[in-house]
């Protein structure tokens, strides 16, 4: 069976390898891939993942039995609706229930409505609105832009200064485009976050392997937000108990406002978690696969990729047993230097000749050029991921293998999982 995969980055790797696994795929299409994954797939770079009428053209004509579709934008566009219509059997959301990433407000209002725990929240279409609501506002508070913002639209304020710079950056300068004319304000939680993604076909839900994600540039949780800077799982702050109160109270109560809402989810639905003194609460949903926490999730899958993914597609997957390995992962991201601001690109990367059989290199921002050397193309370019028998293992693994790459500019955190190791320790 041919295979195609929308998308082009380190989670679209990890995807890939891991359906690889699968005897029956014979060649995997990447749309548009990029240059490591050239080594996993055949890459159309020329078709981007916006691209939705080529993207179910090539499915057509080359006759795909089976399409995953990773990213949000092509998710919220309606590429899983597309390949539908085509005939082509796909793994993902359709657009309707995309919304539930794609617009921060539809997700909160859900919540409201169907009583799933999140934090409280206001909404506001005008930035006089906005700023006359923060006026009487306590400190920090979370400001997010309604769409979708590359992982950048949530803004956390401790002042009405840092606030204001928000609110108008967002809906007045237009930072995020048409994302940030609608914000939703809302309170400021404390606690452990959990990141917890689940396959469900719409009713059954099989939840993965926890994660704990990086998301500041710097060491010690310093510098702005990124689309993530390193990962580990499983996370210790996520126990069985919690995990049963997540189930009750979040996971199926979500599943259950989707179908009423006339919009069931089926494929992989992100639950971003606080811990806080109350409870846990959801920060936010996303529609898709996490990234960087894809490439510590799927390493430790013991069950087949696509027969997961299968199940979820004919809405099956209530009968299958889905399996994890009982071992950690570690993910380290090396990114650009000047990421998430200006960086350069085009600089050459050199890998390591081998890597031992625990480690993972997944290709992110980078391309081959026309000499076929591979080189930087974007912020993030690569995570190194490792898994072993104990999460302190995996880490050491994955930096020993990280100091082994090599790219001018260069630039990674170096306290990835030592908030995890410390909950450990207590």
């Amino acid at each position: 069976m041919d295979l195609l995969v929308v998308g082009g980055g380190g989670r679209e790797h990890a995807i890939i390898k891991k359906l690889k696994e699968n005897p029956v795929v014979e060649t995997i299409y990447a749309l548009p891939g990029n240059g490591g994954i050239a080594a996993d797939a055949v890459c159309v770079p020329q078709i981007s993942a916006t691209d939705i009428g080529a993207i179910v053209d090539f499915a057509v004509s080359h006759a795909v039995g089976f399409a995953v579709v990773a990213p949000d934008d092509p998710l919220a566009l309606g590429c899983v609706d597309a390949l539908h219509a085509a005939g082509i059997p796909c793994f993902g959301p359709d657009a309707r229930a995309a919304r539930i990433e794609s617009s921060k407000v539809f997700a909160k209002d859900l919540m409201k409505k169907y009583h799933i725990p999140t934090a409280q929240y206001e909404v506001f279409d005008t930035s006089a609105a906005a700023l006359a609501y923060l006026k009487t506002a306590s400190f920090p508070i979370v400001i997010k832009a309604d769409g979708l913002a590359l992982g950048k639209g949530v803004l956390i304020s401790r002042s009405y200064e840092e606030a204001e710079d928000a609110v108008r950056t967002m809906m007045e300068d237009r930072a995020f485009g048409d994302s940030g004319s609608r914000v939703v304000i809302e309170e400021f939680l404390t606690g452990p976050e959990v990141s917890v993604l689940a396959f469900t076909d719409g009713t059954a839900i099989a939840p993965m392997v926890s994660s704990m994600d990086h998301k500041r540039a710097g060491d010690g949780d310093t510098g702005p937000n990124t689309g993530g800077m390193g990962t580990v799982a499983p996370n210790p702050c996520y126990t069985e108990d919690i995990a049963r109160v997540c189930m009750d109270t979040i996971f199926l109560p979500t599943l259950a406002a989707m179908r009423a809402e006339s919009c069931p989810f089926k494929g992989c639905l992100y639950f971003g978690l606080m811990l806080t003194p109350d409870g846990p609460k959801v920060i936010e949903y996303n529609c898709r696969f996490g990234d960087p926490e894809t490439q510590v999730v799927l390493p430790l899958l013991k069950t087949d990729l696509l027969t997961v993914m299968q199940a979820v597609e004919s809405e099956t997957l209530g009968s299958l047993t889905v399996e994890w390995r009982h071992a950690s992962a570690a993910c380290v991201i090396l990114a650009s230097g000047g990421y998430p601001g200006h960086y350069e690109k085009g600089k050459p990367i050199s890998l390591p000749a081998s890597a031992p059989g625990n480690v993972t290199i997944y290709h992110a921002g980078d391309r081959l050029d026309e000499n076929g050397q591979l080189v930087t193309s974007g912020g993030r370019v690569l995570g190194v991921t490792a898994t072993g028998p104990t999460l302190r293992q995996a880490l050491h693994d994955a930096y020993a293998a990280a100091r082994a790459v090599d790219f001018d500019g260069k630039y990674l955190r170096h306290d990835i999982g030592q908030r995890a190791l410390a909950a450990l320790a207590d």
